[in-house]
């Protein structure tokens, strides 16, 4: 069995916590209720003949108030940064987070999860900001928690990595 520890980072309300919920427990809520500090969840599977327990840490949003504590992200196997395209800001956090963990703790696989994909319609996201995420070179996957679109992937993407790298 293969233990990684994951942390979704990102912006205040782009999703992080639904999108746990949604992964661990197929469960959407439209109620938002804001995390303080971090919440540890666990979701165990199998994917290609190995055993995983993946130990999710929903860490408290950042912004121009908050930070996220690089305790936090000590001994974590990958990390998903969450971007709300209906908020530009979050973008911009995103950028400011990734740089953050790259410097904390180095290059470790990552995925860049474009959530609320079923309001897509009212997304701020351009063309020049989706080919400057390209270039980071992770996967970018875009999902909505409330329609379960793209949620599993995310994850898979992560341990797609994991396994190239330890092949």
């Amino acid at each position: 069995m293969i233990q990684q520890k994951i942390c979704l980072l990102g912006s205040f309300s782009v999703g992080k916590t639904s999108l746990i919920r949604r992964y661990v427990d197929s469960l959407f809520g439209d109620k938002y209720l804001t995390t303080v500090g971090v919440k540890i969840d666990k979701k165990q599977l199998r994917v290609a003949d190995q055993d995983y327990s993946l130990m999710l840490w929903d860490i408290a949003g950042e912004d121009d108030f908050t930070s996220i504590r690089p305790a936090y992200l000590r001994g974590m196997g990958g990390y998903i940064i969450v971007i709300d395209p209906t908020r530009p800001h979050s973008y911009d956090a995103a950028i400011a987070i990734h740089e953050m963990v790259k410097t904390t703790v180095g290059h470790l696989p990552a995925v860049f999860a474009l959530n609320k994909s079923d309001i897509k319609t009212s997304w701020q996201l351009d063309t020049l900001q989706y080919q400057h995420l390209h270039q980071f070179g992770h996967p970018i996957v875009e999902t909505s928690a409330k329609q379960d679109l793209g949620v599993e992937n995310m994850f898979l993407q992560l341990i797609q990595q994991w396994s190239k790298q330890h092949g």
